[in-house]
């Protein structure tokens, strides 16, 4: 068997390094391939560093059976599609061969010297370098237009995250292939241009040399420090705990230097950091679940320092012009779990921002203030989107990317996708758009719960409502054809948004595709859930989904009318083909009903079980009574019952829960 990725297919993959990343690397392959019977081999020439590795894979395997995430059968599939190895021979008939060895120059030649050797010409060759260009590990290879880095963050079987490096030499096409790989086995692929240390480290590391930097100069203790740095910019461990977590003081030592030499002059290893890989020497970090207090004189002076060095580092990668703002954002979010630099910055204003990287470019005088920041501050923000825009045969594509919230919904995500939409509107050489989401698991997760959680009064509610509505009106109303291509899950907004489109495909299959939870937090949906459900599956099909929250599946979405099509190949490129069909009038899409359509049906009694019954009765009233009217006075009679569940203890009691104790918990509602 084989997993296929358009023109990229796979039936065996090697991983080269046993040691820390590559039984990580290897563990994700054999998650995700798990049903497609795919070989994977694991190559080392050390057999104890083979052994070890194999019980690290078969340990996390278990532990995955304990928790419940993976089924026994599950379990020995992952296992049995493992083979371990030191004999290079092995990897031979292998679609993808990923180095996970050592950051040494000559050991990753002599690897791929020997690679090149044994594997077909149309192999892919990939690295798992965490700084090295790719032009200096592939030099030799003489097909270079199949080579690539892929650099994994810890850990790498559950960090998402993946920098995408190509060569000067590598086909674009391969470099698109690999990126559209990646997300569809559940990473977060990020593209970026070949520099020492891609666009990631240089930010970690430089965090790493600025906390040392601090020790040396006595701004705090280890402890004090790591501390510091969490609270400031949201880390889940400080840069001491995640050198010793990850092993990184030596490969930062290293890196910090190179990077002297190829970003700027700013970046040195300190002195501290190169005695302790001398000598060995853990840094004395807080045990799990260790109190640290830092005193309130020397707080605000650390906190300044990291956001100035927080900030300074994120926009000199936009100044040398490796990635974009957008990226950089995400990855830091993501892979290094930290507040998003740029939008840390847009909230505490540019003049602020600007204020504080001014004083750490004073204090670090090899430190030149960023371009990037200057024309940011001249632009009053940061511009960060959240929708990428790409044109494929005609046909604009608008994936909604915010991997992190599963694509959620907040009001700038949805003034982004109007203005595209509308620029498709005036642009006679698009035929029309294709709205899906990043990834494979969620089309739109809905509405930013804590957009929704800061909403204080009905008139608050009544304006959000509308303000989701009134996109959705426009982009139902656009002239040219609008398909959404349900990619996964499309949960509150996510179905509004998807039911305002001239049609919807989704891939077959899928156990859960739409849902109106909005009853499970304790109110109602303001986007035109209550108004599009009924007019699509009619009235008594949508209360019951409506007021009961379950979700349908692909298959019952498709035979109840919420779905048109289902899909069973690229779904994307199959949205394509509808929107010209569409356009050109060879595929008709049945008008959604704008006026009045009860003839007279009532709401029944259902068993509410744990909902709430003051909720239920501002829903019911708004499903039947909106019926009686057009479908423009009834979004508009939505957004005013939405905002009377603002009134409602069941709505305040709904979002705490949520907020709280996640979806899984039922609100304990006291109907009222």
């Amino acid at each position: 068997m084989s997993y296929t990725y358009k023109t990229l297919s796979v039936s065996k993959l090697s991983i080269i390094g046993a040691g820390q990343i590559g039984p990580d690397i290897c563990l994700h392959f054999s998650k995700v391939f798990s049903k497609h019977n795919i070989e994977l081999v694991l190559v080392d020439i050390s057999e104890d560093a083979l052994e070890n590795a194999k019980t690290k894979i078969e340990k996390k395997i278990q532990k995955g059976v304990d928790t419940g995430a993976f089924k026994p059968a599950m379990a020995d599939a992952m296992k049995n599609s493992i083979s371990y190895t030191a004999d290079y021979q092995n990897i031979s008939g292998s679609n993808i061969v990923l180095e996970a060895a050592t950051e040494d120059e000559k050991i990753k030649n002599i690897i791929f010297s020997q690679v090149e050797k044994i594997c077909d010409n149309d192999c892919l060759f990939l690295s798992n370098s965490s700084h090295m260009r790719p032009e200096v590990i592939f030099q030799n290879i003489q097909n270079k237009s199949r080579c690539l880095v892929s650099h994994y963050f810890f850990p790498a079987e559950r960090n998402p995250v993946v920098e995408i490096i190509p060569g000067e030499e590598t086909d674009v096409s391969v470099t698109q292939a690999l990126m559209g790989l990646y997300e569809s086995i559940g990473k977060v692929p990020i593209e970026v241009k070949s520099s020492y240390g891609y666009a990631v480290d240089p930010i970690f590391e430089g965090l790493c040399q600025t906390a040392i930097l601090y020790l040396e100069k006595g701004y705090g203790t280890v402890k004090e420090i790591d501390a510091v740095a969490q609270k400031s910019l949201g880390l889940a461990v400080g840069p001491f705990t995640a050198l010793t977590l990850t092993g990184g003081n030596p490969i930062t030592n290293h890196g910090l230097d190179e990077m002297n030499h190829e970003l700027m002059a700013w970046f040195k290893s300190p002195k501290l950091l190169q005695d302790a890989v001398e000598n060995n020497t853990p840094w004395d970090i807080a045990k799990r679940g260790e109190k640290v207090d830092v005193s309130q004189e020397k707080l605000p002076v650390l906190e300044k320092q990291f956001l100035g060095a927080y900030f300074a580092l994120s926009s000199y990668i936009i100044d040398i012009g490796i990635s974009n703002v957008s990226d950089v954002n995400m990855a830091c979010e993501v892979a290094l779990v930290m507040k998003a630099p740029f939008t840390l910055m847009n909230k505490m204003g540019l003049e602020t921002a600007c204020e504080i990287v001014n004083e750490f470019c004073e204090e670090h005088q090899d430190f030149p203030f960023p371009e990037s920041l200057k024309n940011a501050k001249n632009a009053v923000y940061w511009n960060i989107p959240n929708v990428v825009k790409t044109i494929q045969d005609g046909v604009a594509i608008f994936t909604i990317r915010r991997p992190k919230v599963l694509n959620a919904l907040n009001l700038g995500v949805i003034a982004e996708l109007e203005s595209g939409l509308a620029d498709v509107e005036n642009d006679d050489s698009i035929l029309g758009s294709v709205i899906t989401g990043f990834g494979v698991k969620a089309f739109v997760s809905g509405a930013d719960i804590n957009m929704l959680a800061g909403l204080k009064t009905p008139e608050e509610g009544y304006e959000n409502a509308r303000s989701f509505q009134v996109v959705f009106n426009r982009i139902q109303n656009m002239k040219k054809p609008i398909v959404c291509a349900m990619n996964g899950f499309a949960f509150g907004g996510g179905n509004e948004l998807a039911m305002s489109c001239t049609m919807r495909i989704a891939k077959k299959g899928l156990p859960l595709l739409a849902c109106q939870p909005e009853v499970n937090l304790g109110f109602i949906p303001g986007a035109g859930g209550t108004q599009r459900l009924p007019r699509l599956v009619g009235l008594k099909t949508a209360d019951e989904i409506l007021r009961t929250g379950r979700p349908v599946s692909a298959h019952e979405a498709h035979e109840i009318g919420l779905v048109d099509k289902l899909v069973e190949g690229d779904l994307v490129t199959n949205g394509v083909s509808c929107v010209k069909q569409l356009a050109s009038g060879e595929l008709y899409s049945e008008p959604m009903i704008m006026g009045a359509f009860n003839d007279g049906e009532t709401p029944e009694e259902i068993e509410l079980k744990h909902l709430s019954k003051s909720i239920d009765a501002i829903l019911t009233r708004t499903i039947y009574e909106g019926a009686e009217m057009s479908l423009e006075d009834g979004l508009e009679f939505e957004a005013r019952q939405f905002g009377e569940c603002m009134k409602t203890d069941d709505m305040k009691i709904g979002l705490k829960n949520f907020l709280e104790n996640g979806p899984k918990v039922k609100a304990e509602f006291m109907h009222r």
